[in-house]
């Protein structure tokens, strides 16, 4: 513990190394732990994200890592975050490894676990032919008879989102109630109700051929949208006392950050997922660069 760095970054997803290229080039002594199992490694490629639409995310996260490379103040290491608290000048970090380091300022970006109905086949075709983000994953499965599972408000809404993708969408409330108003503007936009309960997908390998129900019957399905939560997957935040934002529809956690993607606890910056209402690497490179410039700021003394 002989380096006191400007700042450690925990992530090196989408978010983590966005901002150390922003402070690497800033010449900020940056340090990036990187647990590795960022959340859309499953997916075959990104989807939306401008000079890289889908290309694979291993891919994707060499490239950033290859370019931070370029910066002799910023090292990039494997390792878990065991713990972190307040210390004067600012944070000390104690990794897995027994090893100890010290930062000015800290920047999380440990993205969120994203929970998914434990409905059998759905782990083997995650992130493909199983989705829970049309803007990601809905270009690859167009024209196709694809499905929404769940019921009420989120539900519909998902259905109704997902026509722009497709003409042959059902929405499979598997005995979820829905409001009559909320099923009169399914059966309004030609999106027939299935209240059956689903049991199991099945296809080959990654692929979705059907949905089945607990009567024995099958559905055909090429894509399936479905709900899921998002909670922190790092226990970081809160032994720092980061507070939380108000829980929204999909995530129930996310890091309470202003404008500067300040937390609530002074020299505690937050970028991507961990404290995004809505998820994808666009919006985390963004998030990422803007936490990167915003720490920069403030270690001007």
């Amino acid at each position: 513990m002989d380096t006191t760095w400007d700042c450690i970054v925990v992530g090196a997803g989408a978010a983590g190394l966005s901002a150390a290229l922003v402070l690497g080039r800033a010449r900020r002594r940056t340090l990036v732990i990187d647990a590795g199992g960022q959340s859309n490694r499953a997916a075959d490629g990104i989807g939306g994200l401008l000079g890289n639409d889908r290309t694979p995310p291993d891919s994707f996260y060499a490239h950033g890592r290859g370019e931070l490379a370029a910066y002799p103040t910023v090292e990039l290491r494997a390792g878990t975050v065991a713990a972190a608290r307040r210390s004067d000048p600012g944070f000390v970090v104690e990794l897995a490894d027994g090893s100890v380091e010290v930062a000015r300022r800290m920047l999380l970006a440990t993205g969120m676990d994203y929970r998914r109905p434990s409905l059998p086949g759905v782990e083997e075709r995650w992130g493909r032919s199983v989705f829970h983000c049309p803007f990601c994953h809905g270009w690859e499965v167009r024209d196709q008879p694809l499905a929404v599972l769940g019921g009420g408000p989120h539900g519909v809404h998902r259905a109704l989102l997902l026509r722009a993708w497709s003409d042959d969408v059902t929405l499979l409330t598997s005995g979820e109630a829905l409001a009559d108003e909320e099923r009169e503007r399914v059966v309004a936009a030609g999106v027939p109700i299935d209240e059956r309960e689903v049991v199991a997908l099945e296809g080959p390998g990654e692929e979705l051929e059907a949905v089945v129900f607990a009567d024995g019957t099958r559905r055909a399905c090429r894509g399936l949208l479905v709900p899921v939560t998002l909670h922190q997957r790092s226990g970081l935040a809160a032994q720092l006392g980061a507070e939380t934002a108000e829980r929204g529809p999909v995530v129930a956690d996310a890091l309470a950050v202003d404008a500067s993607y300040r937390t609530s606890v002074p020299g505690l910056f937050a970028a991507g997922d961990v404290s995004a209402q809505m998820q994808s690497v666009a919006l985390a490179v963004a998030s990422g660069h803007m936490a990167g410039a915003m720490v920069v700021a403030d270690l001007v003394v």
